[in-house]
């Protein structure tokens, strides 16, 4: 048996995959693997003889098990497959916040397996870098600081570098809420508005992540990290974000790609009730939820924020 299994067979499951192969056998589980030696979803990468890619979940249920589920469909896989997955170590790679119940990932690995060791892998990085064996590093968190010492070994190769932190709460947001501000920087450039506002965006929003995070107990070094700062500049900076392309589709007006997860559309309604709940100030969040639900536009959004009392920074 694989030490390490992956249950998602999606563009950044594979890569993992891919890269962790380095380091031994990888079991890598999707509901459709007849893809031979090479994923349509990760084009042009041939999976090497240690991926051993399984339509059978039971045989990828390793002693570390990487769930590279969306966000939103993370719930339901833990609910249906809670018992082979209990008592494992449990690493998250979703960046999101669950909508139905404001749940983060960890926290709903904690409740459906009570008896597994919840962990979070995030931070900057593309499947297709990683895939590539490009220089990569992510943050790796988990509480339990002995588990956590062995999954960034287990989990680190000579190009992909994980950094250890046991501030779950602070990786997990980071990652999530990243998303919301890379779609306002993406419509900030889709809608011609120059790079001056998307720095803007990026500055304030950075602000508003802090700001929630804190709030919901993270630690404020964890946001000026490669789960917080690090990932947010990566996705507001370059086309191959998902969030930063669905972005520049509402700006432009333009349909986006269907069938393509973008995680920060529910993130951002997740965030703004969150928010909402807790009496916090989060007005660029707040537009995206408004953006991604079709109830104002770009240039509707543009202005409310304008319209903002002057304040300090």
């Amino acid at each position: 048996m694989s030490a390490i299994g992956i249950l998602g067979a999606g563009a950044f499951g594979t890569a993992l995959a891919v890269a962790l192969s380095a380091n031994g056998p990888v079991t890598l589980w999707g509901r459709d693997v007849a893809f031979g030696r090479e994923n349509p979803r990760l084009p042009g990468v041939t999976l090497p003889e240690a991926v051993r890619p399984t339509g059978e979940l039971d045989r990828a249920l390793a002693p570390i098990v990487l769930l590279a589920i969306p966000a939103q469909a993370l719930s339901t896989f833990l609910r249906d497959h809670a018992a082979a997955l209990d008592g494992r170590a449990i690493v998250s790679c979703a960046k999101g916040i669950d909508l139905a119940t404001g749940r983060s990932p960890a926290r709903l690995i904690a409740e459906v397996c009570p008896a597994a060791t919840p962990a979070v892998l995030t931070g900057p990085s593309f499947a297709a870098d990683i895939a590539r064996g490009l220089p990569t590093a992510l943050t790796l968190a988990c509480a339990d600081p002995a588990a956590g010492h062995r999954m960034q070994h287990a989990l680190s190769t000579a190009a992909l570098r994980l950094y250890r932190t046991e501030d779950v709460t602070g990786a997990e947001l980071g990652g999530a809420l990243k998303n919301v501000i890379a779609i306002a920087a993406g419509a900030a450039i889709g809608a011609g508005f120059g790079d001056s506002a998307r720095a803007a965006i990026v500055t304030r929003g950075f602000a508003e992540m802090t700001r929630l995070a804190v709030a919901m107990g993270a630690q404020a070094d964890t946001l000026s990290g490669l789960s917080g700062l690090g990932d947010l500049i990566l996705t507001t900076t370059s086309d191959q974000s998902r969030n930063f392309r669905f972005g520049l589709s509402l700006g432009r007006g333009e349909p986006f790609a269907a069938g393509v997860t973008v995680e920060g559309a529910a993130t951002a309604r997740a965030v703004a009730a969150l928010a909402a709940g807790k009496g916090i100030e989060m007005p660029i969040s707040a537009q995206v939820a408004a953006l991604a639900e079709g109830r104002r536009g770009v240039e509707e959004a543009v202005e409310a924020l304008l319209a903002r009392p002057l304040k300090e920074e």
